[in-house]
């Protein structure tokens, strides 16, 4: 007897159909597979999202000195992230006005000009130009000032995070952060000091969908388990699985989200502060964040976000060798690179407080590059089932069947989480952590933005973020 599918898909699925299907789906928990290799729908990302939202692109730190720079994506197009000899931070497209020629051939530097290859034009670090050969006898009456080079709309920075877009109706990025500021404060602003990152970021491509990685640090806890199953064998995390699973997801905002594994009281055992040393601990300026920052803070094990779409924030415990290293704290930060619908470059920095010892900074980045970085226990782990998510999505088997993925964790009768009403900081908030509302949340806004029309936003608040954060009791377990 032959069976057939009640609902046949076309092969070679068009942006538009797919985004039906999704926006549809995502009331019960079903998304389309082939979102993660659809190349129309890749093609309408690079325009949709990447063209329009903040992008993560540098931190202050990488360019602390006039005439420094860093080349850096935004989609697939390159941008010079330059400071100015007054001290601005300007992001400028990485091609000659004359011919789009590129005009940055290193990574990273100190200039005080950037010259074209092809005919010579020269660009001071804002962008202008400011030469070129035989200047009277080629373009003799022609105005230099139009013919600078190409700068992104906005720029802007946020503890020390450098974002730009492409867009000039984008709202202000604090408003576009929404709520994730309270988090990114309670991660970034604890100490007065500041946060440096400690070498250039790494950098592998993996051949997998961007959204894989976005759609992980949001807050897949699930895996842990099962995947990273070894990690705690060998003593590389000093929370056992069950207890590291206690805590929050947190929608901060629409698009953004996060996970906080938490001890559920103040004197809990175990690591507080992400596992940061005591020493440490004792210098944070705990003045600069609220008392409700600070207590999340301290019961934190794990801090793990992602700000939409694609820059995502690890902060935990961790040792690359538990024989003779006892887990410390390490800061990550990186960027999911789009490289076409079925490959991902990942950006990839370890960061640290500004004022730990230099002991304490080379321990951070060894165990950092032991654990999550393109050698690391964790990254190994990671890099293989995306592997095989973007090749699900880039079936025919996947159209033709219309195959969905199954994100239901969390909804109304399905598993133990539960919403919780008294969490202090802004956003929605469920306990325990085997939820999945938080990538629901990411892929909601994605549908919005990629459905937009030019100039339209989708609202940076949820209905009910009604009630300032902070003005509540403390969060408890449901």
């Amino acid at each position: 007897m032959t069976t057939t599918n009640p609902r046949p898909a076309s092969v070679g699925q068009s942006a538009e159909d797919l985004l039906r299907k999704l926006e549809a789906g995502l009331p019960n928990g079903e998304i389309p597979a082939a979102i993660f290799g659809n190349e129309d729908v890749y093609r309408r990302e690079l325009r949709s999202i990447f063209g329009r939202c903040w992008v993560f692109l540098a931190h202050e730190s990488e360019i602390p000195a006039k005439g420094d720079y860093v080349l850096r994506k935004i989609g697939e197009d390159s941008f010079v992230v330059v400071r100015d000899e007054h001290g601005g931070i300007n992001v400028l497209f990485d091609a000659c006005r004359h011919r789009g020629v590129q005009i940055c051939r290193a990574d990273s530097g100190n200039t005080s000009h950037f010259r074209c290859p092809y005919h010579g034009w020269t660009f001071n670090t804002k962008g202008e130009l400011v030469g070129a050969p035989l200047w009277r006898n080629a373009f003799g009456g022609m105005s230099k000032e139009d013919n600078g080079l190409s700068r992104a709309a906005k720029v802007a920075t946020y503890q020390g995070l450098i974002f730009a877009t492409l867009d000039h109706t984008a709202p202000p990025l604090e408003e576009y952060l929404g709520g994730m500021t309270w988090y990114l404060d309670l991660v970034f602003g604890l100490n007065s000091h500041g946060v440096e990152v400690l070498a250039p970021p790494q950098r592998f491509v993996i051949e997998a969908n961007w959204k894989s990685g976005a759609d992980n640090f949001s807050g897949d806890d699930y895996h842990l388990g099962t995947l990273h199953r070894s990690v705690w064998e060998i003593g590389a995390f000093p929370v056992p699985f069950r207890e590291n699973m206690l805590g929050y997801h947190i929608q901060a905002s629409p698009g953004h989200s996060l996970s906080f594994s938490m001890a559920p009281t103040d004197d809990e055992p175990g690591p507080k502060f992400f596992g940061y040393p005591e020493d440490l601990v004792a210098t944070f300026d705990t003045s600069r964040i609220s008392a409700h920052q600070l207590d999340v803070a301290r019961r934190s094990r794990v801090f793990v976000g992602n700000i939409f779409p694609n820059f995502s924030i690890l902060a935990l415990p961790m040792t690359e060798d538990g024989a003779n290293h006892p887990p410390t704290g390490i800061l990550t930060i990186r960027t999911w690179q789009p490289k076409g619908p079925g490959k991902v470059e990942v950006w990839n920095w370890f960061c640290a407080y500004k004022n730990m010892t230099p002991e304490q900074k080379e321990r951070v980045y060894r165990a950092g590059l032991g654990t999550f970085s393109m050698g690391g226990s964790f990254e190994m782990d990671d890099t293989e089932p995306w592997i095989t998510v973007g090749r699900t999505g880039r079936s025919v088997a996947a159209e033709v069947l219309d195959f969905s993925l199954n994100y239901k964790m969390g909804m109304p009768g399905v598993g133990i989480a539960k919403r919780v009403e008294d969490w202090p900081g802004p956003g929605i908030a469920y306990w325990t952590r085997y939820e999945e509302g938080v990538q629901r949340n990411l892929f909601s806004f994605y549908t919005e933005m990629m459905r937009a029309a030019p100039g339209e936003w989708p609202s940076f608040r949820f209905p009910e973020d009604d009630v300032a954060p902070g003005s509540t009791a403390s969060g408890s377990p449901a």
